[in-house]
């Protein structure tokens, strides 16, 4: 039976690890740098050597991204699947990546590193999704959206065709995207507009430049008012 060891022991290894069963693949241990965690589900924690092939269990993406940088000499395991998902024959998708219960990828989508395709996520034909990105539950990408790196679509958004989300963008749940979101904003509403300048975040967001934030929030407005002539 094959084997995968995880990297984090919080709530986002839970799911990784029953996906993870459902493909009749073990856990054979955690590691976590957490001292005080010594099981998880049943599963022994880790704290010293980091074995591979190896899938980072954390629901945080800058996080993600900075222990794969650290890792990097060891083996990632390949993208695992649930069994429940519907994908066509046609898509690339990388190592590292996680596509949970449910979800629907397209034809020709293209998949990065360290993805999370969360539980009943839809991604349409050509779209593309860069490394350590996270489409939350019920998401809807249309067809050839692209999604920068380490960005954030939350539940149930829906992004319109040809739409790109910016690097590190934070997406809140349920927000309809008509327009391109730039790098490292959070955005959210019907249409989706720019609420904040974020730097790269962990857990909290960060107003890095208001002058900017307000430049940006003028040129969305002057877009909008040129649309309603």
């Amino acid at each position: 039976m094959h084997q995968v060891y995880l990297y984090g022991a919080g709530g986002h290894a839970k799911v990784v690890i029953d996906l993870l069963k459902s493909n009749h693949i073990t856990v054979p241990e955690i590691f976590d740098d957490n001292p005080d965690i010594s099981t998880f589900m049943g599963i022994p924690v880790s704290h010293a050597e980091i074995r591979s092939p190896l899938i980072i269990s954390i629901g945080n993406n800058l996080v993600r991204k900075k222990i794969v940088e650290k890792l990097n000499n060891l083996v990632f395991n390949p993208a695992v699947l649930a069994s429940s998902v519907t994908v066509s024959d046609w898509i690339s998708i990388e190592e590292g990546t996680v596509v949970m219960q449910g979800a629907i990828i397209q034809s020709s989508a293209q998949i990065g590193k360290h993805v999370i395709v969360n539980t009943g996520a839809s991604i349409d034909h050509d779209c593309r999704i860069s490394n350590y990105v996270h489409i939350t539950p019920g998401a809807i990408l249309c067809g050839n959206v692209e999604i920068g790196e380490g960005a954030f679509i939350g539940a149930g958004t829906t992004i319109m065709q040809g739409i790109k989300i910016g690097k590190w963008a934070v997406i809140g749940a349920g927000s309809v995207v008509v327009r391109d979101i730039p790098d490292n904003v959070l955005a959210y509403g019907n249409p989706c507009k720019p609420k904040k300048m974020l730097t790269r975040w962990v857990g909290k967001y960060v107003i890095i430049n208001e002058l900017a934030f307000l430049l940006l929030f003028v040129f969305f407005l002057s877009i909008e008012k040129g649309g309603n002539k």
